[in-house]
């Protein structure tokens, strides 16, 4: 399984289309084990480059604390999962925290 997650200053950006990069990690299903952490700046912010950039990396699930239901709608179509509400924190630990179910999201931080 592969992660995206919105970074900035290295932590969870709450704005989806405007983070600086977007950690991409890779993670052992069985074992919940964190296999592989990579941080990459995403191409220029433009409506469904996101989507197909990330599902060309082979991206499974996005963790993001707000989007936009359109590119909600876009990551769908690519068969990612989306997740939204998560909060400010550290990549590795929103992963572990998603893996071991106690992830809490709360309500969606971008209003269009």
């Amino acid at each position: 399984m592969k992660i995206a997650i919105p970074v900035v200053n290295n932590q969870l950006c709450l704005h989806f289309g405007h983070c600086e990069q977007f950690a991409l990690i890779d993670v052992d299903e069985e074992t919940k084990v964190i296999t592989k952490q990579e941080l990459l700046t995403p191409p220029p912010h433009e409506p469904g480059v996101l989507p197909r950039w990330l599902a060309d990396l082979g991206t499974n699930v996005i963790i993001a604390g707000g989007m936009g239901s359109r590119a909600h709608s876009l990551f769908n179509t690519k068969g990612i999962k989306v997740i939204v509400g998560a909060p400010v924190d550290y990549p590795e630990k929103i992963v572990n925290a998603y893996l071991n179910a106690t992830l809490v999201t709360g309500v969606n931080t971008c209003d269009h």
